[in-house]
């Protein structure tokens, strides 16, 4: 987890060319909403993405509550969450050698114009009621892919475990995965934090 003495700021102008393609996104949030979802995710994260290239522009690719799959600029969503926007990056040091970044990506790119998955995420956060834990336990195969809109966190996921052949998070399905889940995860590293256009 990124600690606020450890973060790195840097403008988007300053190190878009550092970025890679299929880079993981984490949003921090803010809100009453947001600070409920990190609550329950013990992690500052509330949202989750992909930076992706198209020709020179680096975009983000994602699944968003009341937008759905979508690709907008980088720019257009720092410009917007400036200083909460985390960049890490995917397969540090190349430790997955099978890791299929290209696949990844094509898989994330296909997301878009999907809805957006509320079933899952009220079934992610349903996890963490006291009394509900105690009859639901949280699924760790990803055989039993269901037909749904994925939301953002599973959106990602699923990205690299069916696009990239590499599982991110092992132990957890990815229709219950959250975005601290991947903050947590060492298929991930955090790089930088994106302070302004």
């Amino acid at each position: 987890m990124v600690t606020h003495q450890k973060q790195k700021r840097v403008r988007l102008s300053e190190c878009a060319s550092l970025i890679w393609n299929g880079d993981l996104l984490l949003f921090r949030g803010s809100g009453l909403l947001a600070r409920l979802i990190g609550t329950a995710g013990r992690s500052p994260y509330t949202h989750a993405a992909r930076a992706i290239w198209w020709g020179d522009t680096l975009f983000c690719c994602e699944v968003r509550e009341l937008k759905g799959g979508r690709a907008v600029t980088l720019a257009s969503q720092v410009r917007k969450f400036p200083g909460r926007i985390d960049v890490f990056a995917t397969n540090p040091d190349n430790r997955w050698a099978e890791y299929d970044r290209h696949g990844a990506i094509q898989h994330m790119l296909q997301l878009t114009g999907c809805d957006y998955g509320y079933r899952g995420l009220l079934e992610a956060a349903l996890l963490h009621v006291p009394l509900w834990r105690v009859f639901m336990r949280p699924t760790t195969d990803d055989s039993h892919v269901v037909k749904r809109p994925p939301f953002c966190s599973e959106a990602c996921a699923m990205a690299d475990r069916i696009g990239g052949h590499v599982d991110p998070v092992p132990h957890l399905a990815d229709r219950i995965t959250e975005p601290a889940d991947l903050a947590r995860s060492s298929f991930y590293r955090y790089r930088f934090t994106l302070r302004g256009v």
